[in-house]
Formats: C-alpha cells, structure tokens, sequence
C-alpha cells in the first residue's frame, strides 16, 4: 500500500515508479526479510522475562525466597527451644516473613521488563542479593561436561550462596572459531560483546529496560546480517538483483544510527525505507510476542511519528502513510477490534507536526 502510495506520489516521489518486475522484487524482498532469524535462537527472540532462557529462572529464585523462609522458621523454633522470648521470636519472624515477601515482588516485577529500572531499584536489586541461603547438595553432579567446566571450584558443603548471582558458569563464551568477526563476509556497525551468552541472575534482572542484556540484543540483531549473508549468496534474475539491498535493509535509520552497516537515507533505495517502515508498524501493532503486548493504533502512530522525527524513520514516506489513512485500512484488516475501534488517532495533528518537522530540517 506504502509502495504504491509512493509511485503515485508527484511531489516527493515524483521520479519513483514501480513497475511489474519492481514489483516483484519488492514482494520477494518482503517474504524475505527476516529469514536470518532462521539462526536465532527461538528462546532470545520470543524472552518475556529476564531470566527467561530455556524457561523462565524466576521460579528458581522463587523457591530460594521459600527456603530463605523455612530456614526463618527453623531458627524460631531453635530459638524457643533454647529458651529464647517466643513473643519477640514470632514477632520478628512475621516481619522476616514479610520482608521476604516484599522482596520477592520487587524481584517478580524486575524480571517483566515492562518498566524502566531506575538507579535505586539496581541498588535495592544488589541489597536483596547479598541475602544468603544454605546449599547442601553438590551442585556440580548430574550436570553435562560443558558445564562442569564453566563452573567454578567446588566449595566445602555445606556453603551459604547469594539469594542472586552473576556466577562464571552463567557465562558462555562464543564457539571456537565461531565468533561473529570469523563469520561475517563485509564489514557491519554491529560490535560483538564478549560472550555468546551471560546468563548471570543480576547481570539479566539489571537490565534497564526491556528484558535483553547486551549478548541477546546482538543475537537478535544479528539477524539482519544473516539475512544479507544468505540472500547475498542467492543467484537472480537481473531484475531481482535489489533483493538483498531491500530486505537487509530495514533496521537502517535516516540518520545513518541504525543497523546493521550504519548507512543514511541517501545511500538506502525508497523500497528499503518503505519495508523499514512496514516493519516497524507491524511489529508494534503484533499481538503474538510474548515480551510485550499490542499497542493500540493511538500508541502507534504515536510512537512513529517520533520516529519520524527524530530521524528514525522516512518522514516523507511517513507522511504518505499518514495522508492515505494507511493505518486505517491495516487495522480493518488485520487488527483486533479493540486495538482500534476504541483507539481514535488524530491524522491531522500528526500530519502537522511531520510537516513542520519537513520545513526545519529539509
């Protein structure tokens, strides 16, 4: 629809057309876009939690919560037994009890990611890990050899371990002669961190906002480069050479911040910048990410139109979209009756503020 607004455009796009071979290529490029995440794994692109790997590690530190509890309620019962006050030993029983409680919330809630974690609620995160609880049991039995050797020296048992833990067994380095940098064909912006994987409890819950640490976001980005490795490698028709060029490109930003090389807008083809477009409404509009929820067609357009300007997005192709009551017609088709029926978008105010952004900066 985008494209399409765009060829008929006669003030923006007046030199754009597409014919039924462009038109192809754009299709093709489409179905295609995404297919690098064939190379990702499936649980760093759908984690809703922080600790979620595999599965979600919270219900581990939940019943560390649950013995730090029990082992509250034992030493009130040493406590009477040795002849101690048992009013004063319940009393501060009930208030561990509920301290623990409380914690164990304030910890729940860091693991969803859905809100920003400000510097105090780091520092509290940090105080809540030095709590202690008492391990019996070998942790290093029944495990695969891989991880035996990322672990650290055993410790004499019994051993008092932290509530939380970055841990050298939670780090996992990339696969020898495997890393990124021995992969990639072409130069990309994209800086691979240190290890493939840090799986540290605090490392993950520290996260600011979201729920990827800085080792998921480059496996998710990664994605990208994938895919232009792999469409690169395709043999085309003349008329579909553009693919890889369209398809790889709609993480690119206007402003030459975006990934995976870091190009602007004039080195970017109007098909790049139109899928960059599609992208970026699709995936906000989407009802079937675990990590977030769909937003409303309100909170769409207006997160796209900061987008817009701010250099993130094309603004004049943005402006089309807008203009066409593009949106309107997506989520017709394609949007649950509550994300827009309820959802009433001010096109116009948006139109204006993308126009007044047009004056100042071209």
């Amino acid at each position: 629809m985008l494209a399409e607004a765009a060829a008929k455009d006669k003030r923006y796009f007046a030199e754009f057309t597409m014919s039924s071979e462009q038109w192809e290529e754009l299709t093709l490029a489409a179905w295609l876009h995404d297919c690098g995440k064939v190379t990702t794994p499936e649980f760093v692109v759908d984690k809703a939690t922080k600790l979620e790997t595999i599965y979600d590690r919270i219900h581990e530190v939940r019943m560390r919560f649950e013995l730090l509890k029990m082992q509250a309620e034992r030493d009130y019962w040493q406590s009477c037994a040795q002849g101690g006050d048992p009013k004063q030993a319940e009393q501060a029983l009930k208030a561990l009890h509920q301290q623990l409680d409380d914690e164990f919330a304030f910890v729940a809630q860091c693991n969803l990611g859905s809100e920003g974690m400000s510097d105090e609620d780091i520092k509290r995160l940090e105080q809540i890990a030095q709590r202690q609880w008492q391990r019996t049991l070998d942790d290093q039995i029944g495990i695969s050899w891989v991880e035996k050797s990322r672990a650290a020296a055993p410790a004499p048992l019994p051993v008092w371990e932290p509530l939380l833990a970055d841990k050298s067994v939670h780090q996992i380095p990339w696969p020898q002669g495997k890393t990124p940098q021995e992969t990639w064909q072409e130069a990309f912006c994209l800086t691979p961190p240190a290890l493939q994987y840090n799986r540290g409890e605090l490392h993950n819950l520290k996260v600011k906002r979201g729920t990827l640490t800085a080792e998921d976001r480059f496996m998710i980005n990664d994605h990208i480069i994938q895919t232009i490795l792999m469409l690169q490698r395709l043999p085309y028709p003349k008329h579909l050479q553009g693919v890889p060029e369209i398809a790889g490109g709609h993480h690119e930003r206007m402003d030459g911040k975006g990934y995976p090389r870091g190009i602007e807008a004039s080195q970017l083809s109007v098909p790049a910048r139109i899928m960059a477009i599609a992208d970026v409404f699709e995936a906000l509009t989407s009802n079937d990410r675990p990590y977030k929820k769909a937003k409303s067609l309100q909170e769409c357009i207006a997160i796209m139109t900061d987008m817009a300007t701010s250099g993130h997005i094309d603004p004049k192709l943005y402006l089309l979209f807008l203009q066409h009551n593009l949106h309107q017609t997506y989520a017709e088709q394609f949007l649950s009756a509550e994300q827009y029926q309820n959802s009433v978008v001010d096109t116009q105010e948006h139109i204006q503020k993308v126009l007044a952004y047009l004056r100042e900066d071209y």
